[in-house]
C-alpha cells in the first residue's frame, strides 16, 4: 500500500510524470506492491523473481524476466541489494525513453540511491511518505556504468552474478553444510533455493545420486547455476521453492534457506522452507539444512518430522537434521 500512496501522489504533485502514451516498465516489484496507480493495459512487470512474476501475473499483468523493446517510462521498485539496484536502475534508463520514476523504503537503500542518482543527472524533489521517498529523472546514458557485469568467476571456479546471494564468494555456512553431508544421500535429491548451486555442485560429488532437482526463485541465480553444475543428473527449476512440488517425493532435501525479506531477520521464511521441504520427502526422507546459530527452527522441524537432531555445529552456524516426515500433504 506504501507503494501506491507515494506513487500515487507524485504522480499529482508532479513528483513523477507519465506520457499518455507507450508502455510503462515496473522493474522489481515486490508481490505486495500496489501498482493501481497506473494503467495496467500499458504495464509491463519485470522480475527475476518467480514469487513476485507469478503475483502479478495472476492480477493480468503482461510479466517479463528481462525488458522487452523500449518504454515511454518506467518505476523502480528499489531492491535492497545494492549491486541490483544500480543494476536496475542502469537497466530501466538504458530501455526507457522518458522519465524514471525510483521508489523505495529508506530500509531499502533509497537516500543512497537519491544521492547517488543527484550527482549524475537533475533529479525531481523527492516525496517522503511512509517510511520512504519517491522521486524522477529524464533516462539518459548517465548510468551506463551501473549496468550488470557479465556473470564473474570467483574462487573454486564458479560464475556468479551481482545482486545475487553470495555473489562474492561461496557462502560460509553453506560450505559448512557441504563439508557436513553424509556419504549418502539417496537416489533423488532436492537443493531447495539452490541459489548459484553451490551445494548442488558439492552435492553431486556423490556417484549414488541419480537426479538432483535446484529449485530457485532468482532467474539470474539459476542462471549461474546452469553454468555451475553442468552435470546431467541436474534439473533446473525456475520456482518458489514454498510452492513447488517434484513429480516424484524425493530421498534427501538440502538447503540454506534464506531469512531476510527485508534488512531484519524473519525466521517465519525459513520455517515455510521447512514445512515445503516436509511436503517433498517420501516417508523414510531426511532433510539436511544449515541455519545461524540464533534461528528458532527446532520447533518447526519437530512438527513436521518425527526425528530431529543437531549433526553439527559451532559458534555461528548449526546443521540440522530431520527425518521421517510426519505430513505428506501440506
Amino acid at each position: 500500500m506504501t507503494t501506491a500512496t507515494r506513487l500515487t501522489l507524485a504522480l499529482a504533485d508532479g513528483t513523477a510524470t507519465l506520457p499518455e502514451a507507450g508502455r510503462i516498465a515496473v522493474f522489481t516489484p515486490r508481490a505486495d506492491a500496489d501498482l493501481s496507480a497506473l494503467p495496467k493495459e500499458r504495464v509491463q512487470v519485470i522480475t527475476p523473481l518467480k514469487p513476485d512474476y507469478d503475483y502479478f501475473a495472476s492480477l493480468g499483468y503482461d510479466c517479463a524476466v528481462s525488458p522487452e523493446g523500449r518504454y515511454c517510462a518506467a518505476l523502480l521498485c528499489l531492491p535492497r541489494a545494492k549491486a541490483r539496484a544500480h543494476a536496475a536502475l542502469a537497466e530501466a534508463a538504458s530501455v526507457t525513453d522518458g522519465p524514471v520514476i525510483v521508489d523505495g523504503l529508506k530500509t531499502d537503500g533509497i537516500e543512497s540511491v537519491l544521492r547517488d542518482c543527484r550527482r549524475r543527472v537533475p533529479v525531481s524533489a523527492p516525496l517522503s511518505k511512509a517510511h520512504g521517498k519517491i522521486f524522477s529523472f529524464i533516462a539518459g546514458p548517465e548510468f551506463n556504468d551501473w549496468a550488470a557485469h557479465a556473470p564473474q568467476e570467483i574462487a573454486g571456479g564458479y560464475v556468479t552474478a551481482p545482486g545475487v546471494f553470495s555473489a562474492d564468494g561461496v557462502d560460509p555456512a553453506s560450505n559448512f553444510l557441504a563439508n557436513s553431508l553424509p556419504p549418502k544421500l539417496g537416489a533423488h535429491v532436492i537443493d531447495l533455493g539452490a541459489g548459484w548451486g553451490y551445494l548442488s555442485a558439492r552435492a553431486l560429488e556423490r556417484d549414488s545420486i541419480l537426479r538432483l532437482d535446484l529449485v530457485e526463485a532468482d532467474h539470474a541465480a539459476l542462471s549461474c547455476a546452469r553454468q555451475n553444475v553442468q552435470d546431467p543428473r541436474a534439473q533446473f527449476h525456475w520456482a518458489d521453492a514454498l510452492r513447488w512440488q517434484p513429480d516424484a517425493r524425493a530421498d534427501a532435501v538440502i538447503m540454506n534457506p534464506p531469512f531476510h525479506e527485508s534488512r531484519a531477520a524473519d525466521p517465519d521464511l525459513g520455517r515455510a522452507f521447512i514445512r515445503a521441504a516436509a511436503g517433498m520427502l517420501k516417508p523414510s526422507g531426511v532433510l539436511w539444512m544449515v541455519a545461524n546459530r540464533h534461528l528458532p527452527y527446532e520447533t518447526t522441524l519437530a512438527q513436521s518430522f518425527t526425528s530431529v537432531t543437531e549433526a553439527a555445529g559451532d559458534t555461528r552456524f548449526k546443521i540440522l537434521h530431520a527425518s521421517r516426515p510426519v505430513r505428506q500433504n501440506r
